[in-house]
C-alpha cells in the first residue's frame, strides 16, 4: 500500500485578523448596521497586571468603525459627523458593563453625563471608513449586592493619523423590578410631533431627521422636540423615554440654529442628564451663544425643559469650517 501523509501533522495557515461587529445586545441597538464598535480586549497594563473587567481603573482598547455613509450621521463637507464619535463613546459603557462587568442584559442603563472635545484631523473623512482605536479606563466603579450599580470612563480616542479625541461619561444600572418599581407603565409612543424647522438651518436636505420644531412667531430661540419614536436610528427599539443620543442631537441642531452656523463643525460637548425626558409631554430647548477662544469658536449652553424643570444641559464649541 501506498505511504499515507499524516495530515494531521501539517501546520496550519494563519488566517488573517477579520474584523466585525461587536453583538448589537452589547451596545443596546436592534439593528446590526448601528452598532459602530468592531471589538475590544484588555489594555496593555491591565493584561500585564492579569487583572480583568471586575477590578477599578481596568482598561480596555475598544474598536470602532464609522462608515463612508450613515443614513443619519453622513460626512458632510470633508469631515464625519461628529455624532460618530459620541456614539461610539456612549456604546463603550453598555459594551463594558456587559461583556466584562457581568451586567444581564435586560438591565436598564442612564447615562450621567458625557464630555467629548476633539482635534479637528480626527474627524476628517478618508477614502475609507474610518477606523480608531479608543482607549478607556473604567473608574468610580460602585457595586450593590455584586452587581454594578454605577461607572465612569474616561476614552481617548486615536487614529492612524495620531489626531485625537478625549471623552469621559458616566452611567448607572438598574434591574428590570427596580426600574419597574421606579418608572411604572409609561407609554412607548409620542405625540404628534409640531411641524419641523427649517432643515437648511440645522444642516439637513430635509424634515426626517430635523428634531426641533418651527418656532411660534416671536419666540425664534425656543424650540418644541419634534419626537417621532418609529425613526429608525434615535428609536432603534422601544423605549418609554427620550433617548440620551436624541437629546444631544437637539442640542446640535439648537446651537446650530441659533448660531445661524449649520456649517459649524462640533469640536466639544460637556452634557448632564438630569431627569428622564418623558414622551407623553413637551420638551423645550434654549439655546444661548457667545464667544470662546481665540480661534472664532463659539460656546453655546443649551437648556432642555420639561413642565417647567430641567431634563438636560450642554455645552457645545462649534467652529466654523476649516476646509
Amino acid at each position: 500500500m501506498p505511504h499515507l501523509t499524516d495530515r494531521g501533522s501539517a501546520p496550519k495557515p494563519l488566517l488573517p485578523a477579520l474584523t466585525t461587529t461587536v453583538p448589537r445586545e452589547y451596545v443596546h441597538r436592534a439593528a446590526v448596521s448601528e452598532v459602530l464598535l468592531t471589538g475590544w480586549e484588555p489594555d496593555e497594563p491591565t493584561a500585564r497586571d492579569g487583572a480583568r473587567a471586575a477590578d477599578d481603573d481596568a482598561s480596555f482598547v475598544v474598536r470602532a468603525q464609522w462608515p463612508r455613509c450613515h443614513a443619519l450621521f453622513a460626512p458632510v463637507r470633508g469631515y464625519q459627523d461628529p455624532m460618530l464619535l459620541i456614539e461610539s463613546v456612549r456604546q463603550i459603557g453598555s459594551l463594558l458593563a456587559h461583556a466584562e462587568f457581568d451586567v444581564p442584559f435586560g438591565h436598564q442603563f442612564l447615562m450621567s453625563d458625557m464630555s467629548v472635545t476633539t482635534d479637528p484631523e480626527l474627524l476628517v473623512a478618508d477614502a475609507t471608513p474610518t477606523d480608531v482605536r479608543m482607549h478607556t479606563v473604567c473608574r468610580d466603579v460602585v457595586r450593590r449586592a455584586g452587581r454594578l450599580r454605577e461607572m465612569r470612563y474616561d476614552v481617548t480616542v486615536v487614529r492612524e493619523n495620531g489626531a485625537r479625541a478625549t471623552a469621559s461619561a458616566a452611567f448607572r444600572c438598574m434591574s428590570p423590578d427596580v426600574y419597574r418599581r421606579m418608572r411604572g407603565e409609561r407609554p412607548t409612543t409620542g405625540r404628534t410631533p409640531p411641524p419641523a424647522l427649517d432643515p437648511a438651518l440645522v444642516g439637513h436636505a430635509g424634515p426626517l431627521h430635523v428634531v426641533l420644531g418651527e418656532p411660534a412667531p416671536g419666540d425664534r430661540d425656543r424650540w418644541e422636540l419634534r419626537v417621532d419614536t418609529a425613526h429608525p436610528t434615535y428609536f432603534d427599539h422601544p423605549v418609554d423615554h427620550i433617548p440620551g443620543m436624541f437629546l444631544l442631537e437637539a442640542a446640535r441642531q439648537a446651537a446650530h440654529a441659533r448660531t445661524r452656523a449649520p456649517g459649524a463643525l462640533l469640536l466639544g460637548m460637556r452634557s448632564e442628564f438630569v431627569r428622564y425626558a418623558e414622551l407623553d409631554a413637551p420638551c423645550w430647548i434654549t439655546a444661548e451663544p457667545e464667544p470662546y477662544g481665540t480661534a472664532g469658536d463659539l460656546l453655546v449652553r443649551v437648556r432642555g425643559s420639561q413642565r417647567e424643570e430641567t431634563v438636560f444641559t450642554a455645552e457645545l464649541v462649534l467652529r466654523p469650517r476649516v476646509r
